[in-house]
């Protein structure tokens, strides 16, 4: 059985497929169709039995909570698994972290109108046996949840190699940055930012760390910059990918963050593309790169294989230099089983920073 997955080229062509939905229209045929979600509670949106292939998720939620999006978590299981495969703040794992909704659209992620308040997602996912689909509120008060699970089912698994999807966050806050330090004039900052060398990778940010078999497909990262300093244009980090537990340099070595992000010269404009963009700018004039940004690239066309293992991560800052606010959602295809996921931090500790202005020794 072939699963297509839905390109305009393939959409002509048969398939053994049967198309489904789960969602949370109200079955006694009246219009209230959310679920309602009380603060602790875990819920089950749907389990599925295969084989199948969940083609879109919509999601819309109603709360009155700031950063609501980072107090829910989104979850899911493939084929009886014990730990989940996607584990992400519900905002972050549809494409924009700092507990924010925002228009915007890619390929595969999209937040629309009005306000952003529209999740939708189009990475297939498929499955042979089982899935299983939960949300669990970390919120104060009760929230309204209104969900779509549009999938297929077959009546054979897939012939071709077909790996799971996955999804993980992170967060490091803050990041361990070594400028300033106590007593450095700007000029020695300056010179010993030129002599610093970054020749391991080993102080990077980490944006996902895989083993087995699969493809990394892409992420996004959410940067939240207070510490003020000569130069804080945290896109000075190169990104290094580290395949199957090669050695540095590793072979995929870039030049800088925006770079990796598909942007150029220091961006000062939102911009949103089918693989690639940046979706949050809250510079000034007179600190550039103060506050929340976002960014995210998709690697739809070059997918990031590996036969092993996979380590992708970022510097902050040319050799690590900046102290910032650093979060991500990695997504990968791979076999199982896969590599037990960092722990989830508390709320508390995913919950954004506040918007205020916080500065170095360097103020102008």
């Amino acid at each position: 059985m072939r699963m297509g997955y839905g390109t305009l080229a393939t959409l002509p062509v048969l398939r053994d497929a049967r198309s489904r939905r789960i969602s949370s229209w109200n079955t006694d045929g009246r219009n209230h169709d959310c679920w309602r979600i009380e603060p602790g509670e875990a819920k089950t949106l749907g389990e599925i039995d295969g084989p199948g292939c969940i083609k879109h998720i919509w999601v819309t939620i109603g709360s009155g909570e700031p950063a609501f999006p980072r107090k829910i978590i989104l979850r899911a299981w493939w084929d009886g698994e014990d730990e989940p495969s996607i584990e992400v703040p519900i905002g972050d794992f549809f494409g924009i972290g700092h507990g924010i909704r925002k228009n915007f659209t890619s390929l595969p992620l999209t937040m629309s109108p009005q306000d952003g308040k529209g999740f939708n997602c189009y990475f297939p996912m498929p499955f042979n046996e089982h899935a299983r689909f939960e949300v669990t509120s970390e919120c104060d008060e009760a929230l309204s949840l209104y969900f779509y699970l549009d999938h297929e089912l077959y009546d054979a698994p897939p012939e071709e190699d077909v790996a799971y999807f996955h999804a993980q966050w992170r967060r490091e806050n803050p990041t361990d940055g070594w400028v300033p330090e106590p007593g450095l004039t700007r000029e020695e900052i300056g010179r010993r930012r030129l002599d610093i060398q970054n020749l391991d990778g080993a102080g990077n940010y980490v944006i996902l760390e895989a083993q087995g078999r699969g493809h990394y497909v892409g992420c996004n990262l959410n940067i939240d910059c207070f510490a003020r300093d000569k130069n804080d244009w945290y896109g000075e980090g190169d990104d290094m990918i580290f395949i199957d537990g090669e050695p540095f340099p590793p072979s995929l070595h870039g030049t800088g963050t925006e770079d990796y992000f598909n942007t150029a010269y220091c961006p000062r404009q939102e911009f949103s593309a089918p693989y690639h963009g940046l979706t949050l700018y809250s510079g000034t004039d007179a600190w550039p790169w103060k506050g929340k940004n976002s960014v995210y690239r998709f690697h739809i066309e070059d997918p990031v294989h590996f036969r092993e293992s996979i380590s992708v991560s970022i510097e902050h800052g040319h050799g690590n230099n900046l102290t910032n606010d650093y979060s991500s959602t990695a997504y990968w295809y791979q076999t199982e089983p896969h590599a037990t996921f960092p722990t989830l931090l508390p709320v508390a500790e995913r919950l954004p920073r506040p918007d205020e202005q916080q500065y170095g020794p360097f103020e102008a």
